[in-house]
C-alpha cells in the first residue's frame, strides 16, 4: 500500500473545494439512501408519489422567473414533495426529493461539473425530505427543509460560481445572496401556500393508506 500517495490524495481532497464538496455530497447521499432503503413501497405510495411528481414538475413548468446560471422561482413546485415527507415520513420525502432532482436535471439542465450538479440537483431536493421529522409541525418542518436545500445551492455556489461574482466581491457573500433572494422568495411562496392547505382534509385523504396518524391540531 502506497502510505505515501494516499497522503497526497487526502491532501488534496482537503485542499481544493471542489473535492471536498465532492466527498462531503456523496457521503451525504449514501446516507440518505440508505435511509430511502427502509421504504416500504406499497402501490399506493408508489402511485402518490408518482402524482405528487407529476404535480411538482408542472407546477416547475410554470416559472415566475428563471435564473442566468440556473434554478426558478416557481408558483410552489416544492410543496408536493414536502407533503410526501410530512405525511409519509422523510424517507419517501428524500426518495420523491431524490426522482424530482432528476427529472429537473432532465428538464431544465446547467451543467458545469459532476459535483456541481450533485449539489443543485439530487441534493438540494432530496433533504426536502427532512420535513418528515417535524410530523406535528409542517411549517417548521417545511422551514428546514427548504433551509437544507439553500445550503446546497450555497455550496454550490461558492464552489463553482465564484466567477460570476463582481470585482471585490467575496464568493461567499455573492452565493449568499443570489441563492438568499433566490431561495427567499421561493421559500416563501410555498410557505405561504402551505399555510393555507387545509391539512385536515388532506391528511384524512393520505391516511386512507394506513400511514402514521399525526395530530391534526398541530399541523
Amino acid at each position: 500500500m502506497d502510505i505515501n500517495g494516499i497522503q497526497k490524495n487526502l491532501l488534496k481532497i482537503w485542499t481544493e473545494p471542489s473535492a471536498m464538496m465532492a466527498l462531503l455530497g456523496l457521503i451525504l447521499l449514501i446516507i440518505l439512501m440508505i435511509r430511502i432503503r427502509k421504504v416500504n413501497l406499497t402501490p399506493r405510495i408508489m402511485a402518490h408519489i408518482g402524482v405528487m411528481l407529476a404535480l411538482a414538475t408542472v407546477i416547475k413548468t410554470f416559472r415566475l422567473y428563471h435564473l442566468p446560471q440556473g434554478g426558478s422561482i416557481t408558483a410552489g413546485s416544492m410543496i408536493p414533495i414536502l407533503l410526501l415527507a410530512i405525511f409519509y415520513g422523510p424517507e419517501v420525502g428524500f426518495l420523491a426529493g431524490f426522482m424530482y432532482g432528476i427529472i429537473s436535471l432532465i428538464i431544465s439542465p446547467y451543467v458545469l461539473h459532476p459535483v456541481q450538479v450533485l449539489f443543485d440537483y439530487p441534493l438540494p431536493f432530496v433533504v426536502l425530505g427532512l420535513a418528515g421529522y417535524f410530523p406535528g409541525r409542517r411549517m417548521l418542518g417545511a422551514f428546514v427543509g427548504i433551509m437544507g436545500r439553500g445550503v446546497c445551492h450555497f455550496i454550490s455556489g461558492v464552489v463553482f460560481f465564484a466567477s460570476y461574482a463582481p470585482a471585490g466581491v467575496s464568493p461567499y457573500m455573492y452565493s449568499l445572496t443570489v441563492n438568499g433572494i433566490f431561495m427567499g422568495i421561493e421559500g416563501g411562496i410555498c410557505l405561504a401556500i402551505l399555510a393555507g392547505l387545509p391539512m385536515q382534509r388532506l391528511q384524512a385523504f393520505f391516511n386512507k393508506t394506513g400511514i402514521r396518524q399525526i395530530n391534526s391540531s398541530k399541523i
